[in-house]
């Protein structure tokens, strides 16, 4: 073949491959179109009644709020005198920590990390709700947020952001037989690899798709060169930490949902070398550190409660606050599992006059409990059994999902995370249904302008408790603790046979009836002792100390009834107005509760 020939075939040849790849790359960009065509098309599988009608209009107050607490935050880092790098091994000196606590913020709020740019970590947990659910009326009903695909929905309320940090690694105590640490509900949140579950659990979010929502983790890398805050980013990981070569189709990848058919189960969609993609993760992590930064930070876990002042010698509490932390710590039995420094001991007419054994106490155990919440047929991840737009199904099984929580983690199972550690797989049986025993730091907090969570003459803040949001109020919250077994009927929610008031005098069956904390249940508390341990955990609110930062950012409409016309106007029978009746319950998924090791007794 003359040189001649052989250049031309070449050249013909390349010609070739260059026209396949064009073609090919032009299909993926039509077919990143028509996906982003189709996203447009809200996904509502929900039966009448189901959404709150306010829905649309409550999203697009709290996007500006959470635009409006970031733009603070880019002030406040325009104005910071800039760290250095200084010393052996070298440290961010003289505002370091500022830097990476406000660079955790910017994070948080920046509703660019999302697919449709509508959706930030902070949709979901504002600093007037103590970093929960910021919108009274999903609390109320649907229990779960919204993500960046309009309307799908996850199946949990918002975990609190405040004090989650200083839950430990994940671990099994042996000698104990039980599971302390690890963030999330279910604990899925491991810190096995960062060594720190709350930068783990910052981040779930951003690809869980019923959240923020991208198909690939290095879709956050992708966004935050393009952040207005990536020189901070930089100044604190290093220069040229997000200098990564994204191929062409980056942005058009990054603005579809996670969970499109399209991408075929993949969740490394964006195609980077093995050097970029060791980058991206690593932006990745230091993205959940910093954000764990910030919420370890004074901003966020600030211990500036009534209670704090009062370990301090400089708050005396209310008689009936002062019941209520007696009862707290004795009849109550809630300081066997949210530890407040002292123990549990008291009888009747006792009082504790020692010190306290710690005086930043985080009351909590670190572990997790089922306490027998029933199973909420408000939560809107019930009816996510048929396609959206993008053929995403979120819940293929119906009312045949059960929330086993700690127990589907450790068997790597729907709706969780994958178990790191294969011989805690084995333990499955005995966790299933178990929460993670969330802080109780914060459980009250409310705008300044809606002063309680409880219902009443006042304007309120409506909130959902339990993970699954069941109950409405602190006072159901304490109620359901010291009357569970005393009016447990065999019924679902919705079905409690007449002359009984659901939530007052009747509750229903346990969603899981394995495992249930017995400790609790039938404490013999007297409805003012109820009253009181309420008026205790409102002194943990934070902000008596020192302003909390940026409550004053809440503008929607605090709830209000009208206590001598609505029979559900009272903390007792908060959101009764709303309930609606669970329908005939199918056996639980065999996906669920039949994976092994097999629960015992099995869950029906």
């Amino acid at each position: 073949m003359k040189p001649t020939t052989w250049i031309s075939t070449v050249t013909i040849c390349a010609a070739g491959i260059a026209a396949v790849l064009l073609s090919s790359y032009m299909s993926a960009v039509q077919r990143n179109k028509d996906d982003k065509k189709r996203m447009t098309s809200p996904y509502n599988p929900y039966p009448p009644g189901i959404l709150p009608g306010d829905l649309n209009s409550e999203v697009e107050r709290v996007l500006r709020e959470v635009d409006l607490v970031e733009n603070r935050a880019l002030a406040r880092w325009h104005a910071l005198a800039l760290p250095i790098w200084k010393g052996q091994p070298p440290t961010l000196q003289n505002t370091g920590t500022e830097a990476i606590e406000t660079l955790g913020e910017l994070m948080t709020f920046d509703r660019n990390m999302s697919p449709n740019r509508n959706q930030a970590c902070m949709s979901c947990h504002m600093p007037y709700a103590g970093f929960g659910g910021p919108i009274p009326s999903v609390n109320l009903t649907i229990i779960a947020y919204p993500g960046t695909a309009h309307f799908r929905v996850g199946k949990r309320t918002p975990q609190r952001h405040a004090y989650a940090p200083f839950f430990p690694v994940l671990r099994y105590n042996q000698a104990q037989g039980l599971f302390f640490g690890g963030n999330f509900y279910d604990s899925r949140a491991t810190g096995v690899l960062l060594r720190n579950p709350d930068a783990e659990q910052a981040q779930g979010p951003p690809v869980d798709t019923q959240e923020m929502g991208f198909p690939d983790t290095a879709c956050v890398a992708f966004r935050l060169t393009t952040a207005a805050y990536r020189p901070l980013f930089e100044l604190v990981w290093g220069a040229g930490s997000l200098d990564i070569k994204f191929p062409r189709n980056t942005e058009a990848v990054c603005d579809i949902p996670g969970g499109a058919s399209t991408f075929r189960g993949y969740t490394t969609r964006i195609d980077l070398t093995p050097g970029d993609r060791t980058k991206a993760n690593a932006a990745y992590g230091h993205w959940g550190q910093s954000i764990d930064s910030y919420e370890q930070s004074v901003q966020v876990s600030p211990f500036s409660s009534k209670f704090d002042a009062f370990l301090a010698g400089k708050y005396k509490l209310t008689a009936d606050e002062m019941a209520g932390f007696e009862l707290f710590n004795g009849k109550g039995n809630c300081n066997s599992c949210h530890l407040d420094g002292r123990g549990t001991t008291l009888r009747p007419n006792q009082h504790d006059t020692g010190s306290a054994a710690t005086v930043n106490p985080l009351f909590t155990c670190f572990g997790s409990a089922n306490e027998g919440a029933p199973l909420n047929p408000r939560n809107a991840f019930y009816y996510e059994t048929t396609p959206d737009s993008l053929g995403f199904v979120g819940n293929p099984y119906g009312f045949g999902y059960r929330d086993l929580g700690l127990g589907t983690f450790l068997r790597s199972g729907f709706g969780s995370g994958p178990n790191p550690n294969s011989n805690w797989t084995q333990s499955a049986p005995s966790v299933d249904g178990q929460m993670q025993v969330s802080s109780a730091r914060d459980v009250a907090m409310t705008p300044p302008q809606c002063p309680t969570t409880e219902a009443g003459s006042r304007p309120y803040f409506q909130k959902g408790f339990f993970h699954n949001g069941y109950l409405k109020s602190l006072k159901q919250l304490v109620h359901f603790y010291n009357t569970r077994d005393k009016f447990a009927f065999p019924v679902t929610s919705g079905h409690c046979p007449p002359g009984t008031i659901e939530k007052v005098t009747c509750w229903p069956l346990p969603e899981v009836k394995n495992n249930i904390d017995m400790t609790t249940g039938n404490l013999g508390l007297a409805d003012k002792e109820e009253d009181q341990i309420v008026a205790f955990l409102e002194t943990l609110t934070d902000g008596f100390t020192r302003p909390y930062p940026n409550i004053d950012t809440f503008t929607g409409t605090c709830m209000t009834c009208n206590p001598g016309t609505d029979p559900n106007c009272s903390p007792s029978r908060q959101g009764n107005g709303s309930l609606i009746p669970t329908p005939p319950l199918p056996s639980c998924a065999s996906v669920i509760c039949s994976a092994p090791p097999a629960t015992s007794p099995p869950i029906r």
